[in-house]
């Protein structure tokens, strides 16, 4: 029986410069699994395409002149969208990007890695894992591995050692090899968080954590 063909993975790019966003789209269109269904210039532009079309996941520049990526996280989520956002973007303060990770995107990438890179972020996010560029949130997320002084201490010894790898895009076996336990247990661990903080992506645990440890992030 011959095999179904992969399903393509449903591209929306929005970004205000014209050049950078049609020649990202050029590369990514060579891609065998990808399909760019739109360039948008504006938020509003972008809006209208997720509303009408099938999307996968949008590619969000932070900076959009006049706007910024918050404002289409937050106008996106009213009108439904449930999807994937990478933002990709050439520079982001931490407190911007904890506050994107609290509305839900998947991660974050900083324009000066190849497109190639690029690429691959899309396939980890679409399989469910987080893309963080770690010299940005390092200082957000660091404390993370640390207890905090609240007595309502919400995650385990192990799940905050899990939860460490998730922040930082790792697989559950490279998870396992850090922490010298085995792969089922990562597994299970991860499924103790999700039960905990009631969620069922990475990226809304990512969400959730960061939300829990607030004060450490300020």
């Amino acid at each position: 029986m011959p095999e179904e063909p992969a399903r393509m993975i449903r591209i929306v790019l929005l970004d205000d410069h014209a050049l950078f966003r049609e020649s990202v789209a050029r590369l990514l269109s060579a891609e065998p699994d990808f399909e760019v269904v739109a360039t948008c210039g504006s938020v509003k532009e972008a809006l209208a395409i997720i509303k009408q079309e099938r999307i996968d996941i949008v590619l969000l520049d932070f900076d959009l002149g006049q706007n910024d990526g918050s404002q289409f996280m937050r106008s996106a989520r009213e009108q439904g969208y449930t999807a994937k956002v990478l933002v990709v973007t050439a520079g982001i303060e931490k407190d911007e990007a904890a506050d994107l990770i609290r509305s839900g995107v998947s991660g974050v990438f900083t324009k000066n890695n190849s497109a190639a890179l690029l690429a691959e972020g899309i396939r980890d996010v679409m399989a469910g894992k987080v893309w963080f560029e770690q010299e940005l949130l390092q200082e957000a997320i660091g404390r993370v591995h640390s207890r905090s002084e609240n007595p309502a201490l919400l995650f385990t010894e192990r799940e905050r050692l899990v939860l460490s790898g998730v922040f930082e895009g790792l697989a559950n076996k490279e998870i396992a090899e850090r922490i010298s336990v085995s792969e089922s247990s990562v597994k299970a661990t991860l499924q103790q968080l999700f039960s905990k903080t009631g969620v069922r992506t990475r990226s809304q645990l990512v969400r959730v954590a960061l939300e829990q440890h607030k004060n450490e992030i300020q």
